[in-house]
């Protein structure tokens, strides 16, 4: 019954964090933020996890192991509440304000305007970020899903056969490789779906689930998995303290065991709950022991490696499904369907050959450590290809092209067929001519009426527009056919290096654990995990994302002024960063390795 409880758990837990990641873009244009800020976001449940793991991992296991889950599965779903809550508190999104060149507009505008005013509810929406609530909310979930794996684990290991609590402790960890995949694919849904659905009619929307500024039903990701994670929470609560210890548990460990041990009384230890701990003794061992644990050179070499190598990792699992929405051109919803079905797939298949790989050649500690070396170095060199996968800028008149179409980066938004209009010029509601041009706003492309609605809005008389019928359409064109063609090829790429830098994840982790004495196993996992999190998930999404935002081409507007979320990017310059990012930090890897072959 506790292995169904905590692998259900499990499973929402994964599934909520994955679909976390799967909202990136989502909230940065609900909430009109920049990446870095959402990389805070996204650490937020790190922090959260920080805040509380060292109280819970000690004193947890001392009290009632089940209910602490119990509570820390509901405080889960509190978190995801609390943002789910943020869409009741925010406004409703507006639709895009498609306004034409002014019809009466004869004289040459000499100050045009770069701004526009505050639209009405400005004043309420000024009074605090909503993005705070999501803020919030995250480190709430990530304080909740701190008892599940240590008390959980702990749990299953003193009460199941020696030789089963392996296969339990298995199950439990392929459940949690499951959650992702159902956490995309809810993300591939709820991003089809608009944000602001049964508030507006529908009709009215001129923009696509692929336009830059298309918001999906995040929220309702966020109520689902919130329901998922309060009803893993309720078998938990009917969990006994302890259970009955098989026979065979009862009695003595082997001699081989405690050949291991410095001291094998310890070993009851977690069975006797009423042992008085000598805390004064505790904590004048610490530190001995954490300088002990640091000495040994193989340790220190690896937790430096992993440190590297989750850097990479976060990075590119947070910021994956936006390169394939900005590079290539893709919907939100396309991006996150094909995490969830090919690339979380990849990694899990990877991890596991990796162990089969590991028993079936039996490899010593040496030749885990150049396996997972071979894996990394090959990731690395496959990985140089995406810098081959380009995919050209996207048209725009003022932006990447001049006014007249020519290949070449121009920032000015005015031309001769548009400076009469006085537009503003920090809107971004682009519209296509028949030029295959994208435009701005229709005002930048010097359309003087329209007529339909929503998608079916034209714009006629564009003076910018020297073709055809001078008219324009709603939404960006999409005429980057090189992109679509690269794109499955990327994909193939991507699923490859993806399977074989994870083939080294599991012979690294085993490194980890055979390196050091068997009585520091548990300090010595316990303090990677600190690491881990402290120097890789929270800093990671944060500069990644002040990378990637240095990319941005236009930014879009807030309602109440200043600087939105981006609109387009540089995509030469974005593929550039993002990969060289990760290729640096693969290269750190690879020296760290080299370094250790030498002791």
């Amino acid at each position: 019954m506790f292995l169904v409880a905590l692998s259900f758990a499990y499973f929402a837990k994964a599934l909520s964090g994955s679909y976390m990641k799967s909202t990136i873009t989502q909230l940065e244009r609900r909430f009109d933020i920049p990446s870095y800020l959402i990389g805070v976001i996204d650490g937020s449940f790190e922090i959260g996890n920080l805040l509380v793991i060292a109280f819970v991992s000690y004193f947890g296991a001392k009290l009632h192991r089940p209910k602490i889950i119990a509570i820390g599965c509901l405080l889960m779903s509190l978190g995801t509440f609390l943002i789910f809550e943020t869409s009741i508190r925010s406004s409703v999104n507006s639709s895009s304000n498609l306004s034409p060149c002014p019809v009466g507009s004869g004289v040459l505008a000499t100050a045009p305007s770069t701004t526009a005013g505050p639209s009405s509810g400005c004043e309420h929406e000024s009074r605090l970020s909503m993005w705070i609530y999501v803020f919030l909310g995250n480190i709430l979930r990530g304080i909740g899903e701190t008892p599940v794996q240590p008390l959980g684990i702990s749990y299953i290991d003193d009460h199941a056969l020696e030789e089963n609590a392996a296969f339990y402790i298995g199950c439990v960890q392929t459940i949690s490789v499951i959650g992702p995949v159902f956490g995309y694919l809810l993300g591939s849904i709820c991003a089809k779906i608009y944000v602001d659905i049964g508030f507006v009619n529908m009709e009215s929307i001129s923009i696509t689930p692929g336009d830059a500024r298309w918001v999906g039903a995040w929220w309702l990701g966020y109520l689902i998995a919130g329901l998922i994670t309060l009803l893993s929470a309720v078998p938990f609560w009917f969990l006994p303290k302890s259970l009955p210890l098989p026979e065979r548990r009862l009695a003595k460990y082997s001699p081989e065991r405690t050949s291991f041990i410095k001291d094998s009384p310890l070993l009851e230890h977690k069975y006797q709950a009423d042992e008085p701990a000598n805390f004064l003794e505790m904590a004048k061992d610490f530190l001995p022991t954490l300088r002990s644990l640091l000495g040994n050179p193989v340790y220190f070499l690896y937790l430096c490696i992993t440190i590297i190598q989750f850097n990479s990792l976060i990075g590119m699992v947070t910021y994956k499904p936006k390169y394939i929405e900005q590079h290539y051109g893709q919907s939100a919803s396309k991006a996150n369907f094909l995490m969830g079905v090919i690339n979380i797939p990849a990694v899990a298949l990877g991890m596991f050959s990796g162990g089969v790989i590991m028993k079936k050649f039996k490899l010593s500690i040496m030749g885990a450590a150049k396996f997972a070396l071979g894996t990394s170095l090959l990731g690395y060199f496959l990985s140089l290809f995406f810098f081959t996968m380009g995919c050209e800028n996207a048209s725009v008149a003022g932006i990447t092209r001049s006014y007249n179409g020519l290949y070449k980066e121009d920032k000015y938004l005015l031309a001769s067929c548009n400076t009469i209009c006085d537009c503003p010029r920090r809107n971004w509601d682009p519209v296509c001519g028949e030029n295959g041009l994208t435009y701005i706003s229709p005002c930048l492309a010097g359309c003087r009426t329209s007529h339909g609605s929503g998608m079916d809005t034209v714009f006629e008389q564009c003076s910018c527009v020297a073709v055809g019928n001078h008219t324009a359409s709603v939404g960006q064109c999409n005429n980057r056919d090189s992109c679509h063609r690269v794109f499955p090829y990327f994909l193939a790429l991507s699923v490859i290096t993806s399977f074989i830098i994870s083939l080294g994840g599991t012979p690294g982790y085993m490194l980890l654990i055979r390196c050091i004495r068997p009585q520091l196993k548990s300090l010595a996992l316990g303090f990677h995990t600190l690491t881990t999190r402290t120097l890789a998930g929270i800093p990671a999404p944060i500069y990644f994302g002040a990378i990637i935002d240095t990319t941005c081409l236009k930014w879009g507007q807030k309602k109440c002024g200043g600087r939105g979320a981006c609109r387009i990017y540089n995509t030469t310059a974005y593929r550039y960063s993002a990969h060289l990012s990760t290729l640096h930090l693969h290269y750190s890897v690879t020296l760290f390795y080299c370094v250790l072959f030498t002791l």
